[in-house]
């Protein structure tokens, strides 16, 4: 299997497209175009040439680091895809954390990032969301 994992972020379409088919939520071109360059790490898992997984942090790169985009296509899922995009985020954000930075993430599948080592933010606090009107 002609597997390549590089630290680059995928083109708006190829982002916009993976998201679709991992079930993630839709995200505009245009709205890639702007977040995409903004990113300050991002890992991408080509098959011959064609983006299968993906994950990002954005954040400003010292008080807080957000994960973000973490998506695998469900023909590559199970194959432990998933942890290699972790363990490359989660290395760059060793190397990159400051005493007090904060990492946090939005969790579809718990169970899998708390055997990478994340934990619930409950009780002590719960995260919230609050999508603008357009």
């Amino acid at each position: 299997m002609n597997i390549e994992i590089i630290e680059s972020t995928p083109s708006s379409a190829e982002y916009v497209d993976l998201r679709k088919r991992a079930g993630l939520s839709a995200k505009s071109i245009a709205a890639a175009e702007i977040g995409l360059p903004n990113s300050l790490f991002a890992v991408s898992i080509r098959h011959e040439g064609r983006l299968v997984g993906m994950g990002r942090v954005i954040g400003d790169g010292a008080c807080f680091f957000e994960i973000v985009d973490i998506a695998v296509d469900p023909d590559y899922q199970g194959q432990g895809f998933g942890k290699k995009i972790m363990l490359r985020i989660d290395s760059y954000v060793e190397q990159a954390a400051m005493e007090g930075s904060y990492v946090s993430m939005i969790a579809d599948q718990p169970e899998f990032y708390k055997k990478l080592g994340y934990k619930l933010t409950a009780p002590e606090s719960q995260g919230m969301y609050k999508r603008p009107r357009v």
